[in-house]
């Protein structure tokens, strides 16, 4: 929650510092972005298979959190686009390299008849934060007018703090230390892999191509006649909901089969890719965007819970790694095609392309019944 309230608060203003600070364009704005997030994806693999190789999780999760905190100054700093460009290349490093050794370190620590409810407030802190950065980033702009570097670096402040918490308020499972491992990667590590394991690392990937990016919801609202300045507010509205629904249905996933939640999951993004396709009236978009916010408090951690269920434990940080890879990779294809139906067929095409994706996905479930 501290690292994300830390990372929004800068990421909401980037682009537009990028542009109206720095002067660069929009290409030099997509370029940024999409080489920090490929960044990220790669080294997911790579930290989630050392820390399986070391035994170790948290000296990663440190590593990369403080990594994360480190590069907040220099976007108070940056001059040039290629400051920012090495800023945000960092700040996503530290977010691969602590992606997966994190998640393996909650499955290690909680126990598993909760492992669903932790799995779930860890979702929702997270996007507590996601909400409640924007927010702060928003109101720190009115008080300071418009003070781009000032909020850059209040945000170390967070940041800072989800470093010193996960360094002295965790402990890792002493099991995970000092153990000699060997190489998770070999043929016969992978092997142990289960298929019941790529199983859900295949569901995962299917959500992913049914849900795309959430900035085509950002496009809706503003087709309603949103004022640009209180367009953030919907995912602020997405994120809250979002948050509320992440832990009691972590809790429910304990009790209930996953597979029937992850179908119910699939029914409610159906609704909001319908209700989102119907008009661009703000009471449609509003409620389509609340439902998409029920859909990820259902799946987000079910589907980690599941990983950490079917993956062997001293291979966990390698079977996250490779599920975050794969689900970034669909994530792209999916905002891809959401993309370029936008711009040839209109809006409401994305959302009924989206609802005949899950359709596809929810058939494919139901058989596994």
């Amino acid at each position: 929650m501290l690292m994300d309230i830390s990372s929004e608060m800068i990421h909401s203003l980037l682009p537009l510092f990028m542009v109206g600070t720095l002067g660069a364009s929009a290409f030099a704005v997509g370029l940024v972005e999409g080489l920090a997030e490929s960044t990220a994806l790669i080294v997911k693999v790579f930290s989630g298979v050392l820390s399986d190789y070391l035994g170790k999780r948290k000296s990663l999760a440190v590593f990369g959190y403080a990594l994360g905190a480190l590069t907040k100054p220099l976007f108070a700093i940056a001059q040039t686009t290629g400051i920012v460009l090495m800023a945000r290349l960092l700040d996503r490093v530290g977010k691969g390299v602590r992606g997966a050794p994190r998640d393996a370190l909650v499955a290690d620590i909680a126990p598993p008849e909760v492992r669903g409810a932790a799995f779930g407030l860890r979702q929702s802190l997270d996007t507590v934060g996601a909400f409640l950065g924007p927010l702060l980033a928003a109101g720190l702009m009115l008080l300071w007018a418009d003070d781009f570097r000032a909020v850059f670096w209040v945000a170390v402040i967070p940041g800072l703090l989800a470093v010193a918490l996960l360094l002295f308020g965790v402990r890792e499972p002493e099991r995970h230390v000092g153990e000699k491992r060997g190489n998770p990667i070999r043929r016969e590590n992978l092997g142990r892999l289960s298929g019941a394991y790529w199983w859900v690392v295949g569901v995962g990937a299917v959500f992913t191509l049914a849900r795309f990016s959430e900035a085509f919801l950002v496009l809706r609202a503003r087709q309603a006649g949103i004022a640009v300045a209180l367009v953030p507010l919907v995912m602020v509205t997405m994120n809250v909901v979002y948050a509320a629904s992440a832990y009691p249905f972590g809790k429910l996933s304990d009790r209930m089969n996953h597979k029937t939640l992850l179908a119910w999951g699939l029914l409610v993004l159906i609704a909001a890719d319908v209700v989102l396709a119907m008009d661009a009236r703000w009471t449609t978009v509003l409620a389509g965007v609340a439902l998409w916010g029920i859909h990820m408090g259902m799946t987000q951690g079910l589907l980690a819970t599941m990983i950490a269920d079917t993956a062997p434990a001293d291979l966990r940080g390698t079977a996250f790694g490779f599920f975050n890879m794969v689900c970034g990779l669909a994530m792209l294809i999916a905002s891809l095609v959401a993309g370029l139906l936008w711009d040839r067929l209109g809006a409401a095409s994305t959302f009924h392309a989206g609802a005949v994706f899950s359709g596809i996905a929810l058939l494919g479930l139901l058989r596994k019944f």
